[in-house]
């Protein structure tokens, strides 16, 4: 499939009211309203395509940009690229998922995490939270620099409820992430999130909620996710 062909295949998958349920969460007014798991019938046709990929995201529709990010060639990621990624992302969907699965499965996933973290932009700083939270979940703990993540445990605890609203939202899910798939951390994650208490996130007046960290971390270890890592960020 060409990138006008699937252009054409996302409009007649979207709807009025997908188009409602993602503005409301801060969605572009370039956007079809496609659901996901309609968006994978395109991405069994195509597969993993880089050059597809890069097409779609410039179009800078909400869709195909999601859409890119599901059927990147990680591997094949220049950091330009990344960066390009990740500062044309257009609201948290595209910026906490899209790039930040394909960033954590580049050669890059570290450099650009560390780096997109620093970030004073906002969709930048949750992009690098995301990337970082991705990365773990598919990288065996061995592999993992734990004194790294341990002192972004501490930085969250400290700077948590000064940063920017989705960037809350992303140190939390990254507690989530460290105590869950980390045993070594599970205790320092949670005594954080402990000592942090409520996060306020503004979720565009939607019914969703911010994740209490224990009780998520409690059932990522019933499920075992320590023991067995994702074989893939993108879902």
């Amino acid at each position: 499939m060409t990138t006008k062909e699937i252009m054409t295949e996302l409009a007649k998958m979207g709807s009025e009211s997908t188009r409602k349920i993602f503005a409301n969460h801060g969605a572009p007014k370039e956007m079809f309203g496609v659901k996901v798991g309609d968006m994978k019938t395109i991405v069994k046709k195509v597969k993993v395509n880089y050059e597809l990929s890069l097409e779609l995201f410039d179009t800078g529709n909400s869709d195909a940009m999601y859409l890119a990010g599901l059927i990147s060639d990680p591997a094949k990621m220049t950091k330009k690229e990344l960066q390009h990624w990740a500062e044309h992302a257009t609201w948290y969907m595209i910026t906490e998922y899209a790039v930040a699965w394909t960033a954590a499965e580049s050669p890059f996933a570290l450099e650009m995490a560390n780096k997109w973290i620093k970030s004073k932009d906002e969709k930048i700083a949750t992009t690098g939270w995301s990337t970082y939270c991705s990365y773990i979940g598919i990288t065996p703990n061995e592999n993992l620099d734990l004194k790294e993540i341990s002192n972004y445990i501490d930085h969250i605890e400290k700077v948590i409820h000064q940063s920017p609203n989705r960037v809350r939202y992303c140190m939390n899910t990254f507690l989530i992430s460290a105590g869950g798939y980390i045993p070594e951390l599970r205790t320092k994650a949670i005594q954080a999130a402990k000592k942090i208490g409520k996060i306020s996130v503004e979720m565009g007046g939607t019914a969703c909620k911010v994740p209490e960290v224990k009780p998520y971390i409690d059932k990522m270890v019933e499920r075992g996710s320590d023991l067995k890592k994702k074989k893939t960020a993108k879902c």
